[in-house]
């Protein structure tokens, strides 16, 4: 039973009154949640010439399709995790009044990175990198400090942080740590006390560790998480964000015939991506807690449910492959009173598919049905 947007009861059999929405041959979940998206963007041949020729309201703009596309294949809350805070955050607000349809977001805006990181600009000219370069880039701890207090002021909800290298930044930094063990710590202590959990981007297990060790909240990614790694994640409940789809995706790209990754990122992408699959299994088997998230702008928008599939692979089952992106996911991102549940009280966020996802996950792959906030938005 809906009234606005809120389930205000859940009830066993059929009750007749006010508008009825017949989904009785179908199997009804909670609204998906994608714990790591860049809604702005996506990759292809162009990327870096749209780098420095798209505006932030261009961003924004293309923002909005791509939150349509996401919102239509099921995924009724995401976190975006990187891009212009002129956009994202524009992006955020105009989802939460109602202007444009899309996920519920919650936003980090740009990534605090170190200079010549990945989440700084990387591989143009010194001129063109300068103009470019965000405000979020940082070096040492106390200017580190600064950079998150100006990401909370400049409407933050979550700090995204890139502890280590990555594979899509221009530059042979390897995947290893960047910051230093003091700059992690000065951003999570600035973090936490500006009420902000802080999440990493992180590859390689020392970069990893160190930002557990300075009481992060989750993980990016995790690709060469060690036994280290996983017992600190254990033993302080941090939720590990897998992103397999990212990592398939950078993979086939670098080894295709129609390769546009330059060659340091290719490099990179042929390194990391066939180990992600082994590092979520490892995880998965040493107890730790994983949230779905698909970093999808690397990947397509709207096909965030193939990530459900790498999951089983993995070794989870369909089940839990789904609980990472109802109730996982919804503690990780601290919005259990708010998503991830079909319960009295919870905003009205409902998919539906034809087939039971517990016999085929992939059946998540064919959403036919989508309301958020008692709103359908599609209805097959």
């Amino acid at each position: 039973m809906i009234r606005g947007n809120q389930i205000v009861e859940v009830l066993d059999g059929f009750v007749g009154e006010g508008r009825i929405v017949d989904l009785r041959d179908s199997f009804v979940l909670p609204g998906l949640i994608d714990s790591h998206v860049h809604l702005t963007g996506q990759q292809n041949p162009n990327g870096r010439l749209e780098e420095v020729t798209q505006s932030n309201a261009e961003q924004a703009m293309v923002g909005a399709r791509y939150a349509r596309r996401t919102l239509m294949a099921g995924f009724t809350t995401v976190a975006d995790l990187g891009g212009s805070n002129e956009a994202v955050f524009a992006l955020r607000d105009a989802i939460r009044r109602g202007d444009v349809p899309g996920p519920r977001m919650i936003a980090s805006g740009q990534a605090v990175s170190i200079h010549g990181g990945h989440g700084d600009i990387n591989g143009f000219r010194e001129d063109v990198m300068h103009l470019l370069s965000p405000e979020s880039v940082c070096s040492g701890p106390e200017d580190c400090m600064r950079a998150v207090r100006l990401q909370v002021r400049s409407g933050a909800d979550i700090i995204k942080i890139t502890a280590t290298g990555g594979v899509l930044s221009n530059t042979a930094a390897g995947l290893g740590q960047q910051f230093s063990d003091a700059e992690l710590a000065a951003i999570v202590d600035a973090g936490h006390r500006m009420g902000r959990q802080v999440t990493a981007h992180a590859h390689g297990a020392d970069g990893i560790n160190s930002f557990l060790r300075a009481g992060g909240d989750s993980i990016e990614h995790g690709t060469y998480l060690d036994a280290e790694s996983i017992r600190l994640m254990r033993r302080e409940g941090v939720y590990l964000v897998p992103t397999l789809m990212a990592g398939d995706y950078v993979a086939r790209i670098a080894s295709g015939p129609d390769n546009f990754f330059t060659p340091a990122q290719t490099a990179k992408a042929m390194q990391a991506g066939p180990l992600m699959l082994d590092m979520a299994r490892r995880a998965h088997d040493g107890g730790v807690r994983i949230a779905f998230g698909t970093d999808s702008g690397v990947s397509a928008h709207g096909d965030n449910a193939g990530e459900f599939a790498l999951l089983v692979r993995a070794g989870l089952t369909p089940l839990e492959a789904i609980q990472t992106a109802t109730v996982n996911a919804a503690a990780h991102l601290r919005i259990s009173q708010e998503a991830g549940r079909i319960a009295p009280g919870l905003p009205a966020d409902l998919i539906a598919v034809s087939g039971d996802p517990l016999a085929d996950v992939t059946e998540l792959e064919r959403v036919r049905f989508v309301m958020r906030g008692g709103v359908v938005y599609r209805a097959e």
